[in-house]
């Protein structure tokens, strides 16, 4: 079969043919990927610089770690799904026994893989194999392909919403980082989870379009102090109850920092930046700073139900597997709206 394998750092992945995944373990699902998501971990992965965090995988592997498809095959242990149902994938693939799985926070699992990731193969390919436990069934007849984004981008962006919504209280005002692919999903699930007023910063004019569309209240355009006189402007020089960066880099740490207001909320979802502040600062001001990975399999299938009920959408695009390098090079260079979906040969409607 083909797939999109990383066999270099600072180098697209290549296609190339590899023999087809076997469901080996009892609770091991074999699905046949309709869809896979393009997103900025994978560039960074290419780029070589989560090496370290991922403990130096072994190359060449298959990335890609937004999946969705139909399951082919399963193991004998397997009762929650059966071939040809609809899936979309929780992107990790989790024990159920440590103490972080039967809290329900299965994202901290102890013995967790990250398919995609950690150097065991992801789904830029024909098949994927996957455990029952990563599993969300979808309805009869739908089409995952386009559902694959909500696998990470969606469920991240739904895990860091939840976690400040109880904050996010009428009157109050979250600003927004950045209305990409995760972002668009932030909006939404903060008109749809909160009443705060939705304040969306980025550097385009065509997403500050696009985020109005979405639900927020306010755009603005980043400029050269990343919004930051702006949202003080906007809010009477009080500065912002909540900042969500889905950037965390290119200095929008250091500009959610000074739009925040006095005992507010620094919310980090993107990486690759760095922040920096005082003690002091921290103290006197009293601030809050929460780090968001991605969220629980129990989170994945509540996102899901919004989609259902229409409640949030995805923006998306659909591109052949084979063209792999010219996407990520279109997605990093910015000119990729919400997200964009590869779809390899094989994948049947």
């Amino acid at each position: 079969m083909k797939a999109a394998r990383l066999h270099a750092y600072q180098q697209p992945p290549r296609i190339d043919d590899v023999p087809e995944p076997e469901a080996k373990g009892p609770f091991d699902i074999i699905v046949r990927v309709a869809g896979a998501g393009v997103c900025r971990t994978d560039l960074h992965i290419i780029a070589g610089m989560m090496q370290a965090d991922l403990g130096h995988p072994a190359l060449p592997y298959t990335i890609g770690h937004e999946n969705a498809g139909w399951v082919e095959r399963i193991g004998p242990a397997v009762r929650n799904v059966a071939p040809g149902d609809a899936v979309v994938l929780h992107p990790l693939a989790t024990c159920g026994e440590c103490a972080a799985c039967r809290a329900g926070n299965d994202s901290h699992c102890s013995n967790r893989s990250f398919p995609g990731l950690d150097g065991s193969d992801g789904g830029y390919a024909v098949l994927l194999k996957s455990t029952a436990r990563a599993a969300v069934k979808l309805a009869p007849g739908t089409d995952p392909a386009l559902l694959a984004p909500f696998a990470d981008a969606g469920l991240t962006a739904y895990h860091a919403i939840k976690k400040i919504a109880p904050l996010a209280h009428a009157g109050t005002t979250v600003v927004v980082i950045g209305v990409g692919g995760l972002g668009h999903f932030g909006v939404q699930l903060l008109k749809v989870l909160t009443p705060a007023r939705i304040v969306a910063v980025d550097n385009q004019p065509e997403r500050l379009d696009f985020a109005r569309s979405l639900g927020a209240d306010v755009s603005i355009a980043a400029g050269e102090d990343g919004g930051v006189r702006s949202v003080l402007e906007l809010t009477d020089g009080r500065g912002t109850d909540i900042v969500i960066d889905f950037v965390g880099e290119h200095g929008t740490p250091e500009s959610a920092i000074r739009m925040l207001r006095d005992g507010g909320t620094y919310s980090v979802v993107g990486y690759g930046g760095a922040l920096a502040t005082t003690t002091l600062e921290m103290i006197n001001r009293e601030l809050h700073i929460l780090g968001n990975k991605v969220g629980t399999y129990n989170e994945l299938v509540e996102l899901m139900e919004l989609a259902r009920q229409g409640k949030v959408r995805i923006e998306a695009r659909r591109y052949p597997l084979d063209e792999v390098a010219d996407v990520l090079r279109e997605f990093e260079a910015g000119r990729i709206m919400g997200r964009a979906v590869l779809i390899p040969d094989g994948a049947r409607p």
